[in-house]
């Protein structure tokens, strides 16, 4: 898996990526939990949404937000993160210029990164979020959401109240032409320590359906 360095807005930024099969291949980038509380690109769930993007044929993009690994500059509340989202985004679309599709996901703190760069990125066509911290940061920028996509709770999370991220999918699905698909895994925490198996096994699932001709293709191949 090809380590990688990109010029990010405070300097280098790390990151490890996977070219995808096929010149029209689709592209996924893959946010990371909260930096200060041990959030890395080699977080497990991460690296989970990694794997089931390139499965599917995917270009996809891990990297760490600045401050972390060996990407340079300092915590910078969000504001700072999402600015390395972005510049991380232009990376991948210029090494993919002609991707069929454009994917972000997102755990934690990187699903709220993730879903502003949604509303700032009219290119992404869909988006994966894992225990969105809707508890703790605003999500009403969210109107109108400009995308359908997964969501995904674990029923025994202390750290992000079910509640909460039901709220959120509640709001987002009464907006017309928005279906957001909420999953809720039993049994598992906010890390997913012992359920990776099962959210893996849900992100395939939802994938193979949004994107059934690169699964095909995949299939084909195989």
């Amino acid at each position: 898996m090809p380590e990688v360095i990109m010029n990010g807005p405070e300097g280098r930024l790390e990151g490890r990526y996977q070219q995808g099969s096929g010149p029209n291949a689709p592209i996924a980038l893959m946010l990371h939990p909260h930096p200060q509380h041990g959030g890395t690109m080699n977080n497990k769930v991460i690296y989970a949404l990694f794997q089931s993007f390139q499965k599917l044929g995917f270009s996809v993009l891990r990297f760490n937000f600045r401050g972390v690994g060996r990407s340079q500059g300092k915590f910078d509340r969000g504001e700072g993160e999402l600015s390395d989202a972005a510049a991380a985004l232009d990376w991948l679309q210029t090494w993919n210029p002609n991707a069929s599709q454009c994917w972000i996901a997102g755990f934690s703190f990187g699903a709220w990164i993730g879903m502003q760069l949604l509303m700032r990125r009219p290119e992404i066509s869909g988006f994966i979020s894992v225990a969105p911290p809707a508890n703790i940061y605003d999500f009403s920028f969210l109107a109108p959401c400009p995308s359908s996509g997964l969501m995904v709770q674990g029923d025994q999370d202390t750290i992000v109240p079910q509640e909460s991220v039901t709220k959120l999918v509640n709001k987002l699905s009464h907006q017309r032409g928005i279906k957001i698909d909420y999953r809720m895994i039993p049994g598992a925490t906010h890390f997913f320590t012992e359920h990776l198996d099962q959210l893996t096994q849900t992100v395939d699932e939802y994938l193979n359906a949004q994107v059934p001709e690169v699964a095909a293709k995949i299939r084909a191949t195989r």
